[in-house]
C-alpha cells in the first residue's frame, strides 16, 4: 500500500488531486477558524478578545469579499426577514433611492441627508432637522449596523427597518406623500427599469420601503482598528487605548449596556437626560404605557462614537467628554434612574484611556451617492 500511494502522490494526476485536497482544507480553516480556537462573541454577547475567525470583515457599505450584507467578522449573521430576501439588484436600487431628495416631500432631503459619513451617519445637529425646515424633537440616531436592530427610533416605536423607512418618509423627516411620490418615481425610466427588474412591478410605498430597508442592512461597521486588535494585530491599537478598554469593561463599567460587537445591549434605560425640562421627553414609555420606562431611551452604539456629537436622544451633551463625564458620573439623578448606573469617580489620565478607546472605534465610510435614475 504504502509503494502504491507514493507512486500515485508523485504522479501528474495524483499532484493535482493533492492541490485539490490541500485547497479544500485551507478553505474549511478559513471559514472555521483554528482548531482549538472558539468561535468569536457575537453581537449579543460579551466582547472578548477575537477568537479563531477570518472572515474578511466589512468596511463600510461593502465587504471586502462576499456579498455587501454578509456579516463582519466576529458578528452574528445579519438577520433578513423572509418577505424581502436580500439580492445585489434590490440592495443597488435602495441605494439610490436612499441618496435620491425626490423621495422627500419639498425635493430637499433624502435618507442620507440626515446620516451623513463624517458625522458619524448622523446629521450633526442637537435636534433633527425634517423636509420644509420642520423641526424634530430628538436626534438622529446612527445607521451603522441598524439592520440588527430588532426596534427602531430612540423609543423602539417601530418594530422592522421596513416600518421606520415608511414611518419616516411620511413623517416629518420626508414630510412625503409615499403614493404621490411612487407614481413619480414610475414616470422615470431609470427607476421604473429597475422596479420592475427587483420586483417585477411599478414602484410602490410598499415595494420602495422594502429597498430601503435592504440597502440600510448593508451598512455595516466591523473593520475599526479595535476590531483589528481582537482579531488579533496587537499594533491596530495603542497601549493607553488598551488600558481604556479594560476600564470600559471594567471601573467604568460602560460594558454593563454597551455590550457585544454592537455595542448597545438594544434596551432602553433612564440615564436621566432632559427629564429635568419643564416638558420632559418621556422616551418608552409613550410607546409601552409603562411607568418603569418612563424617562428611557434605547443604549446608542458607541460605534463611530467619535464622529457623532452632540450626544443623546436631545442632543445635550455637546463633546463625547461631557457625555461620558455624564455616564461614569452616574447619570443625572431622578425617581427612574437605572439602578445599574453608579458614579466611577475616573481620574483624568483614566479619562483620558477611556476617549482613547472609544476613538478605536472610527468606522471606515464609503456612503458614496450613486448615478441617480433618470
Amino acid at each position: 500500500m504504502p509503494r502504491i500511494w507514493s507512486r500515485f502522490r508523485t504522479s501528474a494526476g495524483g499532484r493535482r488531486l493533492l492541490v485539490v485536497l490541500l485547497g479544500l482544507g485551507a478553505a474549511l480553516l478559513a471559514r472555521s477558524g483554528s482548531a482549538d480556537s472558539p468561535p468569536a462573541s457575537g453581537y449579543g454577547s460579551a466582547q472578548t478578545k477575537a477568537q479563531g475567525t477570518v472572515q474578511a470583515p466589512a468596511t463600510g457599505t461593502a465587504a471586502k469579499a462576499g456579498r455587501s450584507w454578509d456579516a463582519p467578522a466576529g458578528f452574528e449573521d445579519l438577520p433578513v426577514p423572509a418577505d424581502n430576501p436580500m439580492t445585489p439588484a434590490k440592495v443597488t436600487l435602495g441605494g439610490a433611492l436612499f441618496f435620491d431628495t425626490r423621495l422627500s416631500g419639498d425635493g430637499s432631503k433624502s435618507c442620507y441627508g440626515c446620516h451623513v459619513c463624517e458625522k458619524g451617519l448622523t446629521d450633526g445637529l442637537p435636534l433633527a432637522v425634517g423636509a420644509f425646515g420642520k423641526k424634530l424633537p430628538r436626534s438622529s440616531p446612527t445607521l451603522w449596523n441598524i439592520g440588527y436592530h430588532k426596534e427602531l427610533y430612540w423609543d423602539g416605536r417601530s418594530a422592522s427597518l421596513e416600518a421606520q423607512a415608511l414611518a419616516a418618509w411620511k413623517g416629518a423627516n420626508m414630510g412625503a406623500n409615499p403614493d404621490s411620490i411612487a407614481v413619480a418615481l414610475n414616470q422615470i425610466a431609470g427607476y421604473k427599469q429597475q422596479f420592475q427588474a427587483v420586483f417585477g412591478s411599478e414602484a410602490t410605498p410598499a415595494n420602495i420601503t422594502q429597498a430601503l430597508a435592504a440597502y440600510e442592512r448593508t451598512i455595516l461597521c466591523g473593520n475599526t482598528a479595535f476590531d483589528r486588535w481582537q482579531q488579533g494585530d496587537e499594533k491596530a491599537v495603542s497601549a493607553e487605548a488598551k488600558k481604556g478598554w479594560e476600564l470600559f469593561r471594567g471601573k467604568a463599567a460602560c460594558g454593563t449596556c454597551h455590550v457585544g460587537s454592537l455595542f448597545t445591549d438594544l434596551q432602553y434605560h433612564n440615564v436621566g437626560i432632559g427629564l429635568d425640562k419643564p416638558e420632559p421627553d418621556l422616551g418608552r414609555t409613550k410607546i409601552t404605557k409603562e411607568a418603569k420606562h418612563t424617562g428611557a431611551f434605547k443604549t446608542p452604539t458607541l460605534r463611530d462614537i467619535t464622529r457623532s456629537a452632540p450626544y443623546f436622544h436631545d442632543g445635550s451633551a455637546a463633546t463625547l467628554e461631557e457625555a461620558v463625564k455624564i455616564m461614569t458620573g452616574g447619570g443625572k439623578s431622578n425617581p427612574n434612574l437605572d439602578p445599574q448606573l453608579k458614579p466611577a469617580s475616573l481620574t483624568d489620565g483614566e479619562m483620558a484611556a477611556l476617549l482613547a478607546f472609544l476613538k478605536t472605534l472610527d468606522c471606515p465610510c464609503d456612503l458614496v451617492a450613486p448615478e441617480l435614475p433618470k
